[in-house]
């Protein structure tokens, strides 16, 4: 099985530049086209139903997001536990891993959507639904919920896929059933007339898809090969790989609370403005998922780069494990400084994408964008910086760093600005986060090099191998 393991020695001699493009543009292809399912069904019912349908995407959108927390507290978690064992030549371990990783998710998303059927009405409400779009909702709901066991297992997988290096087909595996989808909703909305129960079954039939080319894809793995008995659980293995997935969990966790709190928040706020309710959770709703798009470019590149960080510094190359957070940092800036500038300069045309609706519609849009997305920039920054934190091994600085952002700061923003500046305030507590969790980056980034400076001494000093085995702080 050694000649396996040496499929991935190049990741520490290769140019670093060349790694990360070859592993990263499939994992941005496959994040964004995951960001598209809901945006391509914002779109047509936008333009099919009307906003309110879109509020009702809106309402349900938190749901799909917790399952993907699940599925990227496995999937995420195994990636780099894997990536690490690969590093350190341990075959036995990795595949362990991979085995546990696909039984727990199964086990994990079976279970989550029977909770999910017995509590529709209490999350619809609690993520802010109103009683112009609660009946859009309700449908919508019942029928995305019949995909979530398939969309949990091919995200949870596809991030796996990556890590045994082979983005390419974890690319093509979502990207053909996101194609499925978009082909699906018009025919559905427009010809069959089936409304938003069309929009969710397009999904569906996507989801299943692109989880049935993941399971292919398990009897053909590069580094590893599983059998019986990895699948087998195992306390020892599941408690290495979970907790390197916290932080995405935690993550896509804190985006449904802010979700949660926001929606609220502007219904509260929005019913006592000139905008009403419906139209800052409508508008909102979709400026988070256009900032999703952009995020998924951000996590493409820090994601992909993944295997590469974990497999160099499972192998005691520090000095290249720098050079990759230099080079990920830059690359995650320039993407922070086209989004910044297409959010400034064209808020109406992004918006009109979604459909045309009334001058107080558009008028609220053009505010969210500009206010809300301003610092995106330093959220970009932030996010790579604690996703390399997660490929290091190292979950709770990767955690604290994303809950700073995500929890810490978002949700007592959100509630408390509008207190003070009205429905307007809800829009100024994204850039208010992001400029303090700036300074904990800088902060983080220092303590980083300079462990990584010690490891570099040590491993200089005593050999890689002893480097290795050092306890991770």
């Amino acid at each position: 099985m050694e000649n396996t393991l040496n499929a991935n020695e190049y990741m520490a001699e290769g140019h670093i530049g060349k790694l990360m493009m070859k592993f990263s543009i499939p994992c941005i292809m496959s994040l964004l086209v995951s960001s598209l399912y809901n945006i391509v069904d914002q779109i047509f019912i936008g333009r099919g139903i009307g906003y309110l349908g879109n509020g009702a995407t809106n309402i349900v959108f938190p749901v799909t997001i917790i399952a993907l927390s699940l599925a990227l507290l496995t999937g995420d978690g195994c990636a780099a536990y894997l990536s690490i064992c690969q590093g350190m030549k341990d075959e036995k371990r990795a595949k362990k891993s991979v085995g546990n990783a696909v039984s727990f998710i199964i086990a994990v998303s079976l279970i989550f959507t029977v909770l999910l059927a017995f509590s529709q009405n209490q999350l619809l409400w609690a993520f802010g639904a109103t009683e112009g779009n609660i009946g859009y909702a309700e449908e919508y709901f019942f029928y995305i919920i019949m995909g979530i066991p398939f969309f949990m297992f091919a995200n949870s997988m596809n991030s796996i896929i990556r890590a045994d290096g082979s983005p390419q087909f974890a690319m093509l595996s979502t990207l053909i059933g996101a194609i499925i989808n978009v082909i699906l909703d018009p025919v559905a909305i427009f010809v069959l007339h089936w409304g938003m129960a069309g929009a969710a079954l397009a999904t569906i039939a996507g989801q299943i898809v692109s989880a049935l080319l993941a399971a292919y894809y398990l009897f053909h793995t590069k580094t590893f090969h599983l059998n019986r008995n990895s699948f087998l659980p195992d306390l020892n293995i599941m408690k290495n790989f979970l907790p390197l997935g916290i932080s995405s969990f935690l993550t896509q966790i804190s985006i449904v609370i802010i979700m949660a709190a926001m929606n609220n928040t502007l219904v509260t706020y929005g019913a006592q403005s000139k905008y009403g309710a419906d139209i800052p959770l409508t508008v909102v709703g979709i400026v988070m998922k256009v900032f999703q798009i952009v995020i998924a470019v951000v996590v493409g590149i820090a994601a992909g780069s993944q295997p590469i960080i974990g497999y160099n510094y499972g192998a005691g190359k520090y000095a290249r494990v720098k050079e990759i957070f230099k080079t990920m940092i830059l690359a995650e800036a320039c993407v922070g400084i086209i989004a910044t500038i297409c959010f400034e300069a064209f808020p109406q045309q992004i918006i009109s994408i979604f459909g045309s609706e009334s001058d107080l519609y558009n008028e609220f849009a053009v505010m969210a964008f500009r206010l809300y997305l301003s610092t995106i920039l330093f959220c970009c920054i932030q996010k790579s910086t604690s996703i390399f934190l997660q490929a290091l091994g190292k979950p709770f600085l990767s955690t604290g760093l994303s809950l700073l952002r995500d929890f810490i700061l978002s949700v007592p923003l959100v509630l408390i600005l509008p207190r003070f500046m009205g429905l307007t305030g809800a829009l100024y507590s994204a850039p208010a986060a992001d400029v303090v969790s700036l300074i904990a980056v800088l902060f983080v980034s220092g303590h980083l090099f300079r462990h990584l400076n010690q490891r570099e001494c040590s491993s200089a000093i005593n050999g890689p191998s002893e480097a290795e085995v050092c306890p991770s702080r």
